[in-house]
């Protein structure tokens, strides 16, 4: 009795710490969801941001509004079908993206996803493109290139020149797709009377840290393809203390968010020196150069084509762009170690959600088409624990007559398992098997910017995000917001119901800690559910629901196991 005691007193410590420490826990290792999503306005919060500071520029000495710092240099208008923007005509910088198709919240109203700004302006990110040179002074950042066009289209390259006075002459040509690529490519020509050195140089900078959280699940920062391997390992803090740099032929380097993506794409026939490094106010800067310069004598011009890209991290989109030439351009999204099961969930799901057009009815489906899979193995975890249940009576009397000999009540139960040809664990492998699918479909609502802000029915918006809807303040009657770890949804709720009347129908444990232990379980998993994505939940209830539905139907094919858990349950 003692025992039971302390065992249930352990279990209410360990529930007690599960409730409250949860959440910090979250927020350490897994990546912060959205705040619930009941934003009505679509007015455009300004960060917080530091002045830049650009190794190819002078940092501005404040941050301005955006607008006004656009609105004093020449541009260069970029007009495609997925983004909008300009090209900054000083300094040659592609400061100024925003992707019209992506929304800030899901409020009708909310501005569309700004990606690049120019420097001096909060949240500063950009591109830019030049060159490093010997005995020359090339175009630098406060140099104002000259256009061959006003507007910048698919099909319709741009071409900026400048000169530096010493009969060299220095061409910029961006073309872009009718996606998020841009390509560039620079040359130089040589028309003094002395041979120059000149290397070209990309930049891709930024102001801050991403807001998305860096951890263990989802990697955000800075990124790079090099080796043949994608390499996770830099972090911002890293760079805080010193640069990465490493050579490479072929591959890609840039920074990655959680949606969103800029990546430098070298001349992949051609060796580079790369590196990443952190510059004052709190600056980071991803920069390549070719690792053997150009000598170019008089008369002679080269070039060098490079790519850049600046957009969402579609899934199948990085992969056209991996197919034409990008390599691993796929492991943008950092799928981990499930990837050989994310993925097919992922194409699964996204076919689903093209054919039924609702993403919550394709998570149902989704659910329903693996525990279709899985119901021959229910069958057999079914078998087990009637065969279990069965042998209750046997084990119950081995307990009494060996409670005080507890090695002696192991050999006598495992004989016992041997002579009814029972499996103790037979009845684990559905939940095993789902396990990896579980955390599969956990990282695509993550992950995956195709299941962003998609909404399921009534006051569910976005499937990606927690449930907004919470009893606690009378479903948003009472004018105040809970603490986020006892702001519990209602679908929450409707998990922990379900997992209640699922754990009904499983057989009763004999120890009574652990009956306790289980009819608590259910109210502990739902304040652990609830800081998570509501599409998730949605797939757990839905796999109780089935569960319940199952065992109820082999129940009513095999009444004796019926008859033996009511015995059992009357006992």
């Amino acid at each position: 009795m003692k025992n039971d005691q302390k065992n249930f007193i352990l279990f209410a410590v360990i529930a007690a710490l599960v409730l409250f420490a949860w959440q910090p826990i979250v927020d350490r290792f897994f990546p912060s969801n959205p705040r619930p999503t009941t934003v009505e306005s679509g007015a455009e919060m300004e960060p917080k941001a530091n002045p830049k500071a650009d190794p190819t520029a002078e940092a501005p000495a404040v941050v301005r509004d955006r607008a006004k710092v656009i609105a004093e240099t020449p541009r260069v208008r970029i007009d495609t079908p997925h983004l909008k923007g300009s090209i900054n005509l000083k300094g040659a910088r592609i400061d100024d993206l925003v992707l019209p198709e992506y929304r800030q919240t899901i409020a009708e109203d909310s501005p569309p996803i700004r990606l690049l700004s120019p420097a001096g302006t909060p949240h500063a990110y950009f591109a830019g493109f030049g060159w490093r040179a010997q005995g020359i002074v090339p175009p630098g950042p406060d140099t104002v290139w000259q256009a061959d066009s006003k507007i910048l289209t698919p099909g319709r390259p741009v071409t900026l020149t400048a000169q530096n006075g010493r009969g060299q002459r220095f061409a910029i040509t961006i073309g872009v797709d009718d996606q998020y690529m841009f390509t560039v490519k620079q040359t130089v020509a040589n028309a003094g009377n002395a041979p120059v050195q000149v290397r070209p140089y990309a930049l891709v900078n930024r102001s801050g840290e991403s807001e998305d959280a860096d951890t263990w699940t989802i990697h955000t920062g800075p990124m790079a393809v090099h080796g043949g391997a994608a390499d996770y390992d830099i972090d911002f803090d890293d760079l805080d203390e010193k640069p990465a740099a490493f050579d490479t032929t072929g591959g890609w380097m840039g920074f990655t968010d959680k949606y969103w993506l800029t990546a430098l794409v070298p001349d992949q026939s051609r060796p580079v020196s790369a590196q990443f490094r952190s510059g004052a106010n709190q600056t980071y800067q991803s920069d390549y150069t070719p690792t053997q310069p150009r000598l170019l004598q008089p008369g002679q011009q080269t070039s060098y084509t490079s790519r850049f890209f600046a957009g969402g991290k579609e899934v199948s989109l990085l992969q056209h762009y991996q197919s034409a030439g990008v390599p691993l351009f796929d492991k943008a999204i950092d799928w981990g170690w499930f990837e050989i099961v994310e993925k097919p969930i992922f194409y699964y799901l996204d076919w689903l959600f093209r054919h039924v057009g609702n993403f919550g009815i394709a998570i149902i489906l989704l659910t329903l088409t693996i525990r279709g899979a899985m119901f021959p193995i229910a069958q057999r975890q079914f078998r087990s624990m009637a065969g279990m249940r069965a042998i209750q009576p046997k084990m119950k009397a081995l307990q009494e007559r060996h409670k005080d000999d507890k090695p002696r009540l192991q050999q006598e139960m495992m004989q016992l398992y041997k002579e009814e040809k029972v499996n103790p664990l037979g009845g684990c492998a559905p939940t095993l098997l789902q396990i990896p699918v579980f955390f599969a479909l956990y990282k695509v609502l993550q992950l995956t910017i195709e299941m962003r802000h998609k909404p399921f029915v009534l006051w569910i918006k976005d499937l990606s995000a927690p449930d907004p809807l919470t009893p606690v303040n009378l479903f948003g009657l009472l004018d105040f917001t809970p603490p986020h770890f006892i702001a519990i949804g209602v679908i929450p709720i409707l998990l922990g119901i379900s997992m209640f009347f699922q754990f009904r129908l499983n057989p009763a444990p004999m120890d009574d800690t652990q009956k306790q232990i289980f009819g608590l379980m259910p109210w502990v998993l739902m304040f652990v559910m609830a800081p998570f994505a509501v599409g998730l939940q949605i797939y757990w209830i839905t796999s109780n629901l089935v569960t319940i539905a199952q065992q109820q139907y082999l129940y009513s094919r095999h009444p004796q196991l019926k008859q033996q858990k009511e015995k059992a349950k009357a006992e």
